[in-house]
């Protein structure tokens, strides 16, 4: 089982959209795949069209009151699509994990649970880089940073890089950072074109070839419960998510 962190410390960046996406495409091709949404705002349970009244037990019980993952997995749309739903209960995390022993492997402790039954889980962390983010990079193998193509994108980019850098020395030696993935890119804005230079520039193979274009069809799906790839197969955003999702399994090793 290979744990990935989906992340970046600036919200609105198609961190979510990029978390379900591509367990979305992975699921497709025949892997068992779970989503767990780190992120108090919940946006990953919502865009898979979860009812956050209707959850029994979220992510806030499993790291906090001690529940068992698996009576939180809750099927989805896509057969062998499974998440681990979140509520705002888990904004209470960050004060209630502060006295705990070893609080940063809190998570990485609970998907043990899940090892042998998953090919893959994905994480979708909160917009920050609070102590739900270092669980999250602390139970990873990889991380994926998704990079909004506007101007202050790259300042932003540096820092969380060697963030990761520190919990890598500090926690977890075996994680890598998997790659950077460029989203809504703008082919009608000449700023885009100027991001992607320079990030190619900085970051080299690092940065998936596919790019995520602006998509009103992507911003939509959401509000429908789906991830794009139901709500609109033949779209160029559904289209871009599955080479992304082959991209990153072929750098897992699960694609030639």
């Amino acid at each position: 089982m290979k744990i990935i962190s989906v992340t970046n410390r600036k919200g609105g960046v198609g961190k979510t959209t990029t978390a379900v996406n591509i367990a979305t495409a992975m699921a497709a091709i025949g892997k068992k795949v779970a989503l767990f949404d780190l992120d108090p705002q919940g946006n990953a349970t919502t865009s898979l069209g979860i009812n956050k009244k209707e959850i029994s037990c979220s992510a806030y019980d499993v790291l906090i009151n001690g529940a068992n993952i698996r009576s939180a997995l809750q099927t989805t749309l896509v057969p062998q699509f499974y998440i681990v739903p979140s509520t705002p209960d888990l904004a209470a995390a960050e004060v209630e994990l502060i006295n705990v022993t070893r609080r940063e492997y809190i998570l990485q402790n609970v998907l043990r649970a899940l090892s042998g039954d998953f090919d893959y889980v994905l994480i979708d962390c909160p917009p920050s880089l609070n102590l739900l983010t270092v669980n999250a990079l602390t139970a990873s193998n990889s991380v994926i940073v998704p990079l909004q193509c506007e101007f202050l994108a790259l300042e932003g980019l540096t820092d969380l890089v060697k963030n990761i850098e520190r919990v890598k020395r500090m926690l977890n030696p075996n994680l890598k950072l998997q790659g950077i993935v460029l989203t809504m890119f703008d082919r009608r804005n000449n700023l885009s074109f100027m991001v992607e230079k320079d990030v190619r520039k900085y970051f080299g193979d690092l940065v998936y070839q596919t790019v995520i274009p602006r998509s009103v069809r992507i911003s939509e799906a959401p509000s429908h419960g789906k991830p794009i790839m139901l709500y609109d197969f033949k779209s160029i955003g559904a289209q871009s998510y599955i080479k992304l999702a082959k991209e990153v399994l072929t750098r897992e090793g699960d694609i030639k």
